[in-house]
């Protein structure tokens, strides 16, 4: 499978397909947790000891340098899981888990449902096994891009990755569903709202994109790609 395939797995309802609920040996055991904007999940260095799937919400994944500053890993929302290093080892959170959206509602399972879950859908298994690599060498990338890249260039590429990874195409452009808001993009890239909404404004007067509050249109994808290799 190419990594067209894997992002497209990544786009798929973890929940809807894991959720212990779901499974009768589980079901009677089963709680939902209710959370609201600014509540922690979990933090660093906490004991590892359970995976979470978004039933409903959205939930940051961050962590900070050693100088204080805050870098956000990964924004997740609704059916997509996180805490699954848990489940390959990991003993203490590395990074911390916070609530960015209200009436938020998390699926927790414990590594020993996991396990069982995954022995039982073996072909499942190995996507996700994909699945987190994929997300560590994403993780990588941005890093990569918020040491050495300007502002500009990382929303660029921001906006390329969302367009080759979750985009549709309709006609010669693609369409990018925002599931992400301003500040959630500022936090992605490591700037401010202010700063996303003026270069958003500034690319769509170059009729280089077009946006509203509920998606994206890029106008042309090899135009972006070119802004990135001047």
């Amino acid at each position: 499978m190419g990594n067209q395939g894997i992002w497209y797995f990544e786009n798929i309802d973890l929940f809807n397909l894991l959720c212990p609920h779901k499974f009768t040996e589980f079901k009677a055991k089963h709680t939902f947790h209710d959370f609201h904007k600014g509540d922690f999940v979990y933090f660093a260095n906490e004991a590892a000891s359970k995976i979470y799937l978004i039933a409903d919400g959205k939930v940051k994944i961050s962590t900070y340098t050693d100088d204080g500053k805050e870098i956000v890993k990964a924004i997740l929302s609704k059916g997509e899981m996180f805490g699954e290093l848990a489940f390959f080892g990991e003993e203490k959170r590395t990074d911390f888990a916070q609530v960015v959206d209200d009436n938020t509602v998390l699926c927790p399972m414990t590594v020993e449902v996991m396990q069982q879950l995954m022995r039982q859908y073996k072909d499942f298994s190995l996507q996700v096994y994909k699945l987190v690599g994929l997300r560590i060498k994403k993780l990588e990338r941005r890093i990569e891009s918020l040491i050495c890249k300007d502002v500009k260039t990382r929303l660029i590429e921001f906006l390329r990755d969302e367009a080759q990874e979750r985009g549709q195409k309709v006609g010669l452009e693609i369409l990018i569903k925002n599931t992400y808001t301003q500040k959630d993009i500022a936090d992605l890239i490591g700037t401010s709202r202010q700063t996303v909404t003026s270069l958003l404004n500034e690319l769509r007067d170059q009729n280089i994109i077009n946006f509203d509050r509920k998606r994206i249109l890029v106008r042309d994808l090899n135009t972006l790609a070119q802004m990135l290799a001047v």
